[in-house]
Parts: C-alpha cells; sequence; structure tokens
C-alpha cells in the first residue's frame, strides 16, 4: 500500500484518534476478538446522544455500507443513537438535513457533494447549536457552513496520485467514468487526473444507479475508440461494470478505480483490474460520530478544525494478502 504527499503522515494521525477514542476519555475499551475485529462496547459512562449522517448515497451503492458500518461501530461504543438517511439528489438530501433539525439530534454528520443544494441547511443547522461534522465530500465548502471539521480524502490530490500512477505504467489514454452527474467531488477526481497525467483524459458520464446501462455506456466507449487504453472508475462497484464492459467490446484497456470492496480486492487478485485507491470510508465514519462525542464530552476537534485526510493510498494485487480478512467483513 502506497500513500501519497502527506497522507500518510494524515492517516497514521487518523488511526491513533480512533484507537485513542476507544481507550481512553472516560470511556471502557472495545471487546475484540481474535482476528482485531471490533466486537462492540464494555459500556460507556456519557449520557446518550443522538447523532444523523445524511449522506448523498445512491441505490447499492456499495461504498456507503462501509461508512455507515465504521459510524455505527463508534456509535456503540459511545453510546450514540445513530441515525442513517441519504438521498443523491441535492434538493431531497437538504430535506433529509432539515428533518434532523427539526428532531433536535445533538449532532449531525454529512456530505457536501452537491454543496449549493445543501449548504444553506447546514448552517442552519450550526445556527441552531447542533454541531455539524462534514465528511466525504465538499472539504473546501466546509468552514463555510461552519462545521466543527472535515474528514475524507482531498479528492484532487487523489486524482493527481492516480495520473502519476498511469504515468509510471505507461498509459497513453484515459476514461474517467463519472457516475454521478454535478458531484463536485467526482469532478475534482477526474481533473486531478487530467493535472498530472502526460496522456490524454476524457470523461464519460453514465447512469451510476443503473448498472446495465453503465456498463453499455462503457462498452460502446470503448468499441468507438481503440485507442483507449485505460479506464478509471470513481467507485468500486463500477470497477466490475468495466470488466464487463471491457470483455463485451474485446478491449485490452487497463482498469483501476477509486474505493475499495471485497469485489475490488477479487479482482485485484485475478489481475483484472490494476490498482486501487483507498480513502478508507470506514474510518471516515467511525471519525466523524467519535468526533461529535468526544466535541459534546471533552470540546475537542479532530484536526484543530482542518481537514482530516484519511486516503488516498494505491493498493495492488501485493496488498491483496492483508485487504481480504478485511473487506470480507466490510470494513474495507
Amino acid at each position: 500500500m502506497r500513500t501519497t504527499r502527506t497522507a500518510a503522515v494524515l492517516i497514521a494521525v487518523c488511526a491513533l484518534a480512533a484507537a485513542g477514542c476507544s481507550g481512553s476519555g472516560g470511556k471502557d475499551s472495545e471487546a475484540g476478538s481474535g482476528d482485531g475485529a471490533p466486537k462492540g462496547p464494555r459500556g460507556v459512562s456519557t449520557p446518550e446522544m443522538r447523532i444523523a449522517m445524511i449522506t448523498h448515497s445512491g441505490e447499492g451503492d456499495t461504498f456507503w455500507d462501509i461508512v455507515r458500518k465504521g459510524a455505527e461501530q463508534a456509535a456503540a461504543k459511545d453510546n450514540v443513537e445513530f441515525l442513517y438517511s441519504a438521498n443523491k439528489e441535492g434538493k431531497e438530501q437538504a430535506q433529509l438535513v432539515q428533518a434532523a433539525i427539526d428532531q433536535k439530534v445533538d449532532g449531525i454528520v454529512v456530505t457536501l457533494a452537491k454543496p449549493e443544494a445543501v449548504r444553506e441547511v447546514v448552517a442552519k443547522a450550526v445556527k441552531a447549536g447542533i454541531p455539524v461534522v462534514t465528511i466525504n465530500s465538499g472539504a473546501q465548502h466546509s468552514q463555510a457552513v461552519g462545521a466543527l471539521s472535515h474528514i475524507g480524502q482531498d479528492e484532487a490530490v487523489a486524482g493527481e496520485a492516480v495520473g502519476e500512477e498511469l504515468n509510471g505504467r505507461g498509459r497513453k489514454k484515459a476514461l474517467c467514468v463519472i457516475h454521478e452527474q454535478g458531484n463536485v467531488s467526482l469532478e475534482e477526481r477526474c481533473a486531478g487526473v487530467k493535472k498530472t497525467f502526460g496522456g490524454t483524459v476524457e470523461n464519460l458520464g453514465v447512469e451510476g444507479t443503473n448498472m446495465p446501462a453503465a456498463t453499455s455506456s462503457i462498452e460502446a466507449k470503448l468499441q468507438a475508440d481503440k485507442g483507449i487504453d485505460t479506464i478509471v472508475t470513481l467507485g468500486a462497484p463500477f470497477a466490475a461494470a468495466s470488466v464487463k464492459a471491457r470483455a463485451g467490446a474485446r478491449s485490452t484497456a487497463e482498469i483501476d478505480t477509486f474505493d475499495l470492496n471485497a469485489e475490488v480486492v477479487e479482482q485485484l487478485k485475478a489481475k483484472e483490474i490494476g490498482f486501487a485507491v483507498d480513502q478508507q470510508p470506514y474510518l471516515q465514519g467511525y471519525l466523524a460520530v467519535d468526533e461529535l462525542w468526544l466535541n459534546r464530552s471533552n470540546g475537542n476537534v479532530i484536526g484543530g478544525g482542518k481537514p482530516v485526510l484519511t486516503g488516498p493510498a494505491i493498493v495492488t494485487a501485493d496488498d491483496v494478502p492483508l485487504l481480504e480478512k478485511y473487506t470480507a467483513r466490510g470494513t474495507r
């Protein structure tokens, strides 16, 4: 696993923060198991609090299952009632944030993938005295809405890391597949690839909630342009779709992807894809809930209000033995 730029240091900080939160600050440590998998709390001494997480997840996006698992684990040990909701449409996501405000929750975790649609209501939550942590998307808008901090990866830096990796692999023409139109983070990833990649990059928008249609769009593009030697997908499920599309188009393009799940690890192992960019979604959910608990119980702000990076890290087939047991349980 290869981290890029300052991300390695900050990932270590995140890991230490997560470990410290589970064993100090007035809480008993978690009960563990032989394989190191978290099994739940022994008890906490702080009053119960309610935290709502509202994301822009689309139907069937396994990335958010991992974020949610991290949040739920932190909630279990922090004596938190955890409320999760999601909608990929900005207007509907904003309505879910308003619903959380109306419920008078003790904290909100939210994504800013479509900041124009949600930033006003997020600022409203802060004004109402509800602390907010932003995760995953829209880091540059986090301070403006009054969030305590942002937890995720710098999408531009992640894209640049991909471009540099493609240079090292001798790639010449890349297709960057955007599965959600209007999502600023996805656009930043492709822009980052273009910035550092010595070859050419073309963006392709697909319907992310319709996998057969997305597969067909990628296949058609590969058939139309035989010069494409690389497909960069921006979410783990679309790597599998690209494997099918490549076979259908009889293409030899290398497939590389952002994000990780069990299927991607198997594809790395089988050499069906070249590499993946891991932004550690479990850590995003875990740290966000833990930060809200720490802020309420001890006045802490993780990262001193600055973005806390959880990635990127480039993972390849060499990393499969380490990753397999974690992806099998849905935490990587």
